[in-house]
């Protein structure tokens, strides 16, 4: 969904005895984006076996929740005949769980049924040229959160609208990071980093210090950050790579599903939440929202907090409550 604005700085390798757990890292290419892990362990048979699980396990999420491929689950929900009650795993009944909560929470600014208004500004993007106001129109009448009913008891979705299209690119990478870090602590590794396009899950710090340490990129080189974090992830939405300048407008990749139109300016929103599934589509309805009605949301979620960056006539930060930087 976004460019990666957060960046890992390494924790040092760890030697000593065959007990002491040493330092290891994997990447691989899934969900459209370089999938990074960090973890320690006892030995390298341990890290490797424990890594390849986890993006099996990444590479299972991504066939089932990506709407780019035609066999998906996701696809073949977007093509349910309207009114149909559709059978669907226990992990979309989880993201949906999840997703329709955010929408309800922020009043629709996040909102996994856009998928009509994605894809008109997809195109717009790839040929600059901004979508017709009537096909904007047009699509409007095909989304809202409302119109997608969930049955958790029976795990099945009825899509109540012709030509709904499930967009699950604010949530379903961080479900996946969320699951890989769950499938490493399955094999005892819980020392452990997860990092999708830039975006971070982590578990326990590194041995002997007090957390990963996490930069945070800012609009302007002068106001980034740091954090350090265990047990946490981090997640940051912004239109530093995604965009398109359109008469003079640069419009985001993000869009606002309540007007259909991609939001203009320049902003950067950086949210730690306690998993990746909540800090991901936090960070994107907070962009949405602006700073005061998005900040409210964190401080109003469990264990979020967040730092909103916005160019005005200059950088302009605002923080939640909670929001701390080293």
């Amino acid at each position: 969904m976004r460019a990666g604005l957060v960046v890992l700085l390494a924790a040092p390798l760890l030697l000593g005895s065959r007990n002491t757990l040493q330092r290891f890292e994997f990447s691989e290419p899934h969900m459209g984006t370089l999938v990074r892990i960090v973890l320690y362990a006892n030995s390298e048979t341990d890290a490797t076996s424990a890594s390849k699980d986890a993006f099996a396990r990444i590479a299972v999420l991504d066939e089932m929740l990506s709407d780019y491929r035609d066999t998906s689950e996701v696809t073949r929900l977007s093509r349910a005949t309207p009114g149909e009650a559709v059978p669907i795993s226990d992990e979309l009944t989880r993201v949906l769980r999840a997703s329709q909560a955010m929408a309800r929470a922020s009043d629709g600014a996040f909102d996994v049924t856009a998928g009509p208004l994605t894809v008109l500004w997809r195109t717009a993007r790839r040929h600059h040229e901004a979508p017709d106001a009537a096909a904007l129109d047009e699509a409007r009448t095909r989304v809202g959160y409302e119109r997608l009913h969930l049955d958790e008891q029976r795990h099945t979705v009825t899509l109540r609208a012709a030509g709904m299209q499930i967009d699950l690119g604010g949530i379903a990478k961080w479900f996946a990071a969320d699951a890989a870090a769950d499938t490493l602590a399955t094999h005892g590794v819980t020392h452990a980093l997860v990092a999708a396009g830039g975006d971070i899950v982590v578990r326990d710090a590194p041995p002997g210090q007090a957390g990963w340490r996490v930069a945070i990129a800012g609009i302007e080189r002068s106001n980034g950050g740091e954090l350090t974090l265990a047990n946490a992830a981090v997640s940051t939405s912004g239109d530093a790579e995604q965009f398109v300048e359109l008469q003079g407008v640069r419009y985001s990749h993000i869009i606002d599903p309540r007007t259909g139109r991609a939001l203009t300016g320049r902003s950067s929103v950086t949210v730690v939440a306690n998993d990746g599934t909540t800090s991901d589509s936090l960070a994107t309805a907070v962009s949405v929202m602006g700073p005061e009605a998005g900040l409210r949301l964190v401080d109003a979620t469990p264990g979020a907090s967040a730092r909103f960056t916005r160019i005005e006539n200059e950088p302009r930060v605002y923080t939640s409550t909670r929001w701390r930087e080293n």
